[in-house]
Parts: structure tokens; sequence; C-alpha cells
């Protein structure tokens, strides 16, 4: 790291050794790669990806500082299901020896409680188990040294609200602290362990604590085509430029989560971040690149979702390694921002040619007053659903295909979480822009996005603020919206100056892609943007395309390099 505490070493306390050495142990932790889909799986061999003890040595080789073990404690064999639920012995061996396996290499290790589905559909039944599971484990790891960190739970979810994931933590972090008083311990945060539950995280008076969050924004460029998750092959082809909004987002979504570290005095890991191999290349290295590059000047220490599955850069069949993919993150601040034209559609003045309405539904009470160039309203009565005072603004004209620069800044009374988005204004008032959540505080702050409008075109949509979930006041200023050009060079990377060819085409069964250098992968995707066809290690310079099974039609054919990347219409008859 270039920066020893980044941003943080404003807030240190000079004269507390123990605030200093949690800050040490966070830059020492660094950089590191999690090991997934190996021991969170229901059994290690479940999924395809065994761990295998030559990978640490590959790690450290890599030049990553850490790991972190994802591991699966709650299933039978690995947990008895009733008291005193004894975790079985062979497990903890097995655990015990990729532990000593990455302390052979001098890297550090985040031992960490991974899909722990039961406690968060019924936390009050699981709590026992849950309590007496971290017994066992503090107990048999309590003689290693500070090289060894506990990850209390990932991604509390569901059930196991905000307010309850407080209690449980505070109970897991007492019964640690009997065997392992000093040892940093990791606490994330509800909501699935993003930013959204921030606000409501209590962080216990506790020395050696480390803020953990996982980042997947914007998460239709990190998810698309992901298998698990339900209608991403819609978001096939979402690119990510590195244009400065881009880059803006990602900042702006860390804002408080930098000030209430401040505040809180605690460093800041990033647990998980990562995009899916469905990505274009381009566009995935440049989103690790910037996030790897801006986490590390933040101070903030890392682990990349993962090594060697979906996300990952290394071939655990083959031993081959995605080298683009790794540079990316290991090297800093490879890829230049991106420029953008753009033309103003709409800027706020909240005067009376400027017309905006304040809506109350249900429980929700308050009153709208424009003054100084802001929307301040104030909430007399909150509800438990922020649409239940709404801060609107109608007649925005959007054109399918365009792309859209949005920006405004807020401030309130108080520490506070709203909701944003651009979208129809009638029945089914449909969602052009994608949910937006924000944590405003009580100093002004400044948010961006850029979306594309994908809808058809709507002369009349509107702008909404969902504020009802807490009472106060909530000022809005500065609403703008740019109508942005993004070139085609910018989207697809500059093209490859051999193009592949591609015969016959029209093709009716099977149809010859010769390879030209550069050239690494393929993708074809049908009309609806599903990938149909991948593989991004091609080997031979001809590769044949079997096309029997597919409908007649139109399809698009992507080929990609390192460095760029270029698209060609196939025709099936």
């Amino acid at each position: 790291m270039k920066k020893i505490f980044g941003v943080f070493l404003l807030f240190i306390s000079l004269s507390s050794l123990a605030q200093q050495t949690i800050f040490e142990l966070n830059q020492q932790l660094g950089r590191g790669v999690n090991l997934g889909n190996m021991m969170e799986a229901p059994t290690e061999t479940e999924w395809g990806n065994p761990f295998k003890d030559a990978y640490m040595k590959t790690i450290a080789d890599m030049g990553f500082t850490h790991i972190r073990i994802p591991i699966r404690w709650d299933t039978p064999e690995r947990t008895l299901p009733t008291e005193p639920y004894t975790i079985n012995p062979v497990f903890l061996a097995r655990i015990k020896h990729i532990v000593d396996l990455a302390y052979a290499q001098n890297l550090m290790v985040i031992i960490d409680m991974h899909h722990h589905d039961a406690i968060f559909k019924n936390p009050e039944k699981e709590h026992a188990k849950f309590i007496a599971q971290w017994t066992q484990i503090s107990d048999y790891f309590k003689d290693y040294d500070s090289k060894l960190i506990f990850e209390v739970l990932n991604e509390p979810n569901s059930a196991l609200t905000p307010e309850k994931w407080n209690n449980f933590f505070k109970d897991a972090l007492a019964v640690i602290r009997v065997k392992n008083p000093s040892r940093a311990v990791l606490m994330g945060v509800a909501n699935w362990g993003g930013l959204s539950a921030l606000s409501h995280l209590e962080i216990p008076a506790d020395e050696n604590l480390i803020l953990t969050i996982h980042y997947y924004a914007p998460f239709t460029f990190t998810h698309q085509g992901a298998e698990w998750v339900e209608g991403s092959d819609a978001w096939l082809g979402t690119p990510w430029l590195s244009t400065s909004i881009e880059r803006q987002e990602i900042k702006n979504d860390f804002q408080y989560a930098i000030q209430l570290a401040a505040e809180k005095n605690i460093p800041i890991h990033i647990g998980e971040f990562g995009a899916y191999s469905t990505a274009d290349n381009l566009s995935r290295l440049k989103w690790s690149n910037f996030l790897a590059s801006w986490f590390s000047e933040q101070g903030f220490s890392w682990t990349y979702w993962e090594f060697s599955s979906g996300f990952g850069f290394y071939n655990p069949n083959t031993g081959e390694v995605k080298t683009d993919l790794l540079e990316a993150l290991l090297k800093e601040n490879i890829y230049e921002e991106e420029k953008l034209e753009s033309t103003p559609l709409y800027e706020s003045s909240f005067e009376n040619t400027d017309p905006w309405n304040l809506y109350t539904n249900g429980e929700g009470k308050g009153t709208l007053e424009l003054q100084n160039k802001e929307a301040a309203v104030n909430i007399e009565t909150s509800s438990t659903e922020s649409w239940h005072i709404q801060l609107v603004r109608n007649n925005i004209a959007l054109k399918k295909g365009a792309s859209y620069v949005v920006s405004f800044d807020a401030h309130g009374s108080g520490q506070t979480q709203i909701s944003h988005y651009l979208g129809k204004s009638t029945e089914p008032y449909t969602n052009y822009s994608g949910f937006k959540t924000y944590d405003i505080l009580d100093k002004t702050q400044s948010f961006i996005y850029l979306f594309e409008m994908t809808e058809p075109t709507d002369v009349a949509s509107r702008i909404v603020f969902d504020l009802g979930t807490s009472a106060g006041t909530v000022a809005i200023g500065n609403v703008r919206i740019e109508e942005v050009k993004i070139e085609e060079e910018v989207v697809l990377g500059e093209f490859l100056q051999q193009e592949s060819v591609t015969f016959p085409n029209p093709v009716e069964d099977t149809f010859m892609l010769r390879i030209k250098d550069g050239v690494s992968g393929f993708r074809l995707f049908d009309t609806s943007g599903k990938q149909i066809r991948f593989s991004d290690n091609l080997k031979n310079k001809e590769i044949l395309i079997d096309m029997k099974s597919l409908p007649s039609g139109v399809y698009m054919l992507q080929c990609f390099g390192k460095d760029a990347s270029y698209y060609q219409k196939i025709v099936k008859w």
C-alpha cells in the first residue's frame, strides 16, 4: 500500500498503542483472496472446487498477504445439531491444516462463519448453537498469534435483523474474548453484509475490532449472467467503463462508512468484492483495478472474491492463471479514467417554475418547504415504508437507449437513510434507473450515478426521493440530469487491429472461428442478451462452434482479448 494508514491516520490517537495496533494489523492484512466454493460448500467436494495444499504457495507467490476461509460450520456432519453442539474434531483439524499451510507461507488468515442458513431463518432457535460453535472455535485456535483473525458471521440477513445482529455479535464476541482477549475480530453488517445497514450497526467498545464490508456494485454489472440470480441474463452486456461518474458513484457509496469508521476509530476491511466472469473482460479488469487501487488508497484491507471459481483468476484443473485479472488486482491504477461528453437535461431551482410535490401515505406525515434552492422535507411522523413520504418531480423526458448522469446534494437534521430513483409516473410505476439507497448525514454530501434508459421513451417520467423511515428534516438540492454520449469505442475498447474471421456466415449447423493475435475468448449471445456459448481460454487458432440445437435467427458474437473486444452478427438459417 502506498499509504500506511490512508485517511484514517488523521483519526488515530497516537497516545493509544492498542488502537495503533489494530490499524497496523489491518494494514499488514493488506491484499487477500477468498478460498471460495471450497469449505463453505455443504461438503468440500460438492461444488467441484476442493482445497489443494499447493494453493498456499501459489497465492503467496502471486503477492497476496492473506487468505479468507469461508467455512460452513453448520451441517450435521460438521456440528452436532443438538446440545452440546460439538464440532467434529476431524473437521476442526482440516481447518487447522489449511491455517497451518497459510502460516508456513507467511500469510495471514481470516476464519469466517459462512452459510449459517438456519440462523437467518430462526435466530432465537439457533442462538445457543451459534454461541457454542464460537466457544469451541475460539478455544481451538486460542494459541495462534495475531496473524489469525476471526470473522463472526458472513452477511447476516433475513430474520437476523440489524437489531438482532448487534446482540448476536456482542454475545459471540464475549465468548471469543474469554480465551482470545486481544485477537482481531471482524464485525460485518446486516442486510447481506453491504453498506445499506451500516447506520443500524452498534459497534462495541473493543479496541481490536475491524469493520468488514462486502461490495458488489453495480450489481447488474458484477452479477450479469450469474446462474443463481434470477433475471441476471437480461443484464448480459452491461459494461463498466471507468468513467469519472462511475468512479465517483463508488466513492460516494463509501462516504458514510468512512465517516463512521473515523468516529468509532475502527479500520475497514472489504471482505468480498468481485465481478462474475460473464461480464466483458475489459470492463471486469477496469472495475477490479479501480476498486483494488482505491480501497488501498483509503487504507482499507481487502479480500477479492474469489480464487478458483466463477469470479476467480486461477483454473484449478489446468493450473493456468488469468494474469490480466491478477495484475488488475495487484498493480495500482492501470486504467485511466474515461471522460464523457454531456448535455444538460434538467437542473433544479426549486422555484415556481420548477414544480416539486410531497406525497404522504400510510402513517407518514410531513411538510415541504422550498428555500435557498433546496427542497426541505420535515418528516413529522415516520413509517415502516420509505415511500410513505415521497418527494417527486414529474415531466422528465427520457429516451430509450440514451444514457444519463443523475446527481444531487443532500443533508439532514441527523443521520437517516433515503431511497431514490427515476421511473414511470403512472402505474405500474416502472423503475428506470434502479433503486439507490443513501445514508444522509448532517453535513451536505453529493451523490452521482450513471444509468441507461432501457425502457420505451417516456416524456413524462419522474424523479423520486423516498424519505419516510426516519423522523427529522431532509434537504435535497442541486438535482441535475445530463444526457451523456458514450462513444462505441469507449464501450467496446479499442478494436483489435486484426479481426477474427467467421465462416460460413450465414450458418446452418456449425461455423469456424479463426482466431487472430490478441483474442483469448469468445461469447455468443441470442437477441435477448442471453449468453449461449462461452470460452475464455482459447488455445487453437481455429474453433468450430456448434449451432445445430439453436433456432434460426440472429446472434451476436463477441471476441475479446486482454485490451479490447469486438462484435459480429451471426445469422443462422
